[in-house]
């Protein structure tokens, strides 16, 4: 079990940017594919973006490609997802996840269990 702790949410004008960072311990992420999800109120949780263990592909949502970038930093143990000309649609708790999805699947919940989420932070874009 990998223990994660995403963190980065803030408040940011339409058209602002913020790097999400999802730090984790217990086990080394790369390891791992990591999923970046999002909540927005009375939705259901989304798949946002997500990069492939051991230096894999990367995914994003038709909603925030060429806008978000997904990364890894393997020394600190974590994966970023930078959010550039964000807008207030995007707002919503963002989560991690770590699982061993090896597709484009990695944009899909199930395919993470449930011990390997984050708690979630929260992304509000308002002016």
């Amino acid at each position: 079990q990998v223990q994660l702790v995403e963190s980065g949410g803030d408040l940011v004008q339409p058209g602002g940017s913020l790097r999400l960072s999802c730090a984790a311990s217990g086990r080394t992420l790369d390891y791992y594919t990591v999923g970046w999800f999002r909540q927005a109120p009375g939705k259901q949780r989304e798949g946002v973006s997500c990069i492939l263990q051991r230096g894999g592909r990367l995914y994003y949502a038709d909603s925030v490609a060429g806008r978000f970038s997904i990364s890894r930093d393997n020394d600190n143990n974590a994966v970023y997802l930078q959010m550039d000309n964000l807008r207030p649609q995007d707002t919503a708790v963002y989560y991690c996840a770590a699982g061993g999805a090896t597709t484009n699947n990695c944009l899909l919940e199930r395919y993470y269990t449930k011990d390997n989420w984050g708690k979630g932070t929260l992304v509000t874009v308002s002016s």
